[in-house]
């Protein structure tokens, strides 16, 4: 592998969320300002809505890790729940050991007197849900009748929703419109622009152990390679990622200590995603549609 070619203690563009190589980006110091100011107020339910591949399930984390030492957490990263898995997960959640069997009347009210406890401990519980678009509706529906839980000045249980663009179509229909009314706070993640990009791409190089003697600038990869990036990836950190880790493979087969546009742009060819998207650019194009199509914006995509 590349590592001792580059000086690396680690790969730096693992797909794997990992918190130190969170790197503190407009777009994701906004999300979090926005994700405190919820929890402080006491506010019942928080969305954060992102395309696939935007930096979600590291937000999750970065919430988690914010939390732990004021509140109890549930986190629920396979929400495809029906109602009583749901709650069955919610209750192991909070430290409650309850047999499969249990009636689910009784496993509300167990679960209602776990969070009351934590409220007399000066612990609020937050239930952190990755992936939300895929809550059923009656498992959205009895997320939100837990958010009842209350006293005069706050809510006892706070949910903060992590989802895909299909939860804020699923939201707009009449049948969710209590839950939609108990969204007080939403932000939503946009893909990274080219400064973004390049602040982005030499942070994890340097998380990753890059040596700034043998790099003084801290970066392997040129202007022109940052810009075929933004092109290719449409500012998805996902995409950016693959691209990075493969034109940097490429890079050290050629000997090169510097990754070049063209070494982007061929791991781009091995990238189905991107491959995908180019036709999708190509045929809006011919038909004149300046990348919307159907409906469909390409944001953040350039030829």
């Amino acid at each position: 592998m590349y590592l001792y070619h580059y000086g690396l203690a680690e790969l730096p563009f693992n797909l794997t969320p990992d918190t130190d190589f969170y790197c503190e980006l407009p777009v994701y110091s906004d999300a979090m300002n926005v994700l405190r100011i919820a929890i402080e107020s006491g506010e019942g339910f928080v969305k954060v809505i992102g395309e696939v591949g935007t930096g979600k399930t590291m937000l999750c984390r970065m919430l988690l890790n914010y939390v732990e030492k004021n509140a109890h957490s549930a986190y629920l990263p396979n929400p495809y729940l029906s109602p009583n898995e749901l709650r069955l997960a919610l209750a192991s959640e909070l430290g409650l050991r309850i047999a499969r069997t249990i009636d689910q009347y009784q496993l509300t009210e167990k679960i209602n007197k776990r969070i009351l406890k934590f409220h007399d401990q000066g612990k609020q519980v937050i239930v952190i849900v990755d992936e939300a678009q895929a809550l059923p509706k009656e498992s959205l529906e009895a997320l939100r009748l837990f958010t009842n839980l209350e006293t005069e000045k706050q809510k006892l249980l706070q949910v903060v929703l992590f989802a895909q663009p299909e939860l804020d179509e699923r939201l707009a229909k009449p049948d969710l419109r209590q839950l939609r009314q108990r969204i007080a706070f939403s932000c939503k993640l946009k893909p990274l622009d080219k400064r973004s990009i390049d602040i982005y791409i030499n942070h994890r190089l340097r998380a990753a152990g890059l040596s700034l003697e043998r790099f003084p600038n801290g970066s392997i990869f040129n202007s022109s390679a940052i810009k075929s990036l933004l092109s290719r990836s449409r500012g998805v950190p996902r995409l950016v990622n693959i691209l990075a880790h493969k034109a940097m493979m490429l890079a050290y087969g050629r000997g090169s200590f510097k990754v070049q546009a063209i070494d982007v742009k061929n791991a781009a060819k091995d990238t189905d995603d991107i491959s995908f998207h180019r036709w999708w650019w190509a045929l809006a194009l011919a038909l004149g549609l300046g990348g919307s199509f159907y409906g469909i914006t390409l944001m953040g995509w350039q030829p």
